[in-house]
């Protein structure tokens, strides 16, 4: 499902396994960046029931970020003449 900017879909999240997953989750597109959107179906004190809403970038494992790449030296470097 493709969504278009400022829209987004949410669905009932049916991997739960703890009290503090998600009620429900989803992706949306918020001014043209994809997001993770999870909400929470919460009780005030007052027994008013609502929506808590967190809102994160896509999770990304470790093994698929990109690596610092590495400096390689120049040979312009000021410290080329230093004997340490």
């Amino acid at each position: 499902m493709e969504n278009k900017n400022n829209t987004g879909a949410i669905f009932k999240n049916d991997k739960k396994a703890k009290e503090t997953h998600p009620d429900y989750r989803g992706k949306i597109i918020a001014n043209g960046k994809e997001m993770e959107i999870a909400l929470w179906m919460k009780t005030s004190a007052k027994g008013v029931r609502y929506f808590s809403v967190s809102l994160n970038e896509p999770y990304v494992p470790v093994e698929e970020q990109q690596a610092i790449p590495e400096r390689t030296p120049t040979g312009d470097s000021i410290d080329d003449d230093l004997p340490f």
